[in-house]
């Protein structure tokens, strides 16, 4: 007597989608991030932008969405108008100092 499967067909994850989830080819990764893929290529030259990587034979630039989550959260720390601790209006005045003295 063949076995049936507890869950529905629908709940089975995809192999191959759950790849495609995790990995995404440098125009699923611009649109993710809003940007064009010639952006995140010129970020990709100039060294700068999120991690990506080479993958398969041919050699396909990937990025992993973890990377591209990761990365936005970096981006937000680093700008002053979202950490609130970066902002220089958010500092304590500084007083000059006498020169004469």
């Amino acid at each position: 007597m063949p076995t049936r499967s507890l869950l529905a067909p629908s709940a089975v994850p995809d192999p191959a989608s759950a790849g495609r989830a995790c990995f995404l080819n440098v125009k699923d990764a611009a649109a993710y991030l809003g940007i064009s893929p010639h952006t995140l290529y010129v970020w990709r030259h100039r060294r700068q932008g999120p991690p990506s990587f080479r993958m398969g034979p041919r050699g396909r630039v990937m990025y992993r969405r973890t990377a591209l989550d990761a990365w936005i959260h970096d981006q937000e720390r680093a700008d002053s108008r979202s950490n609130p601790a970066l902002n220089p209006l958010s500092a304590a005045p500084q007083r000059r100092g006498n020169p004469g003295a």
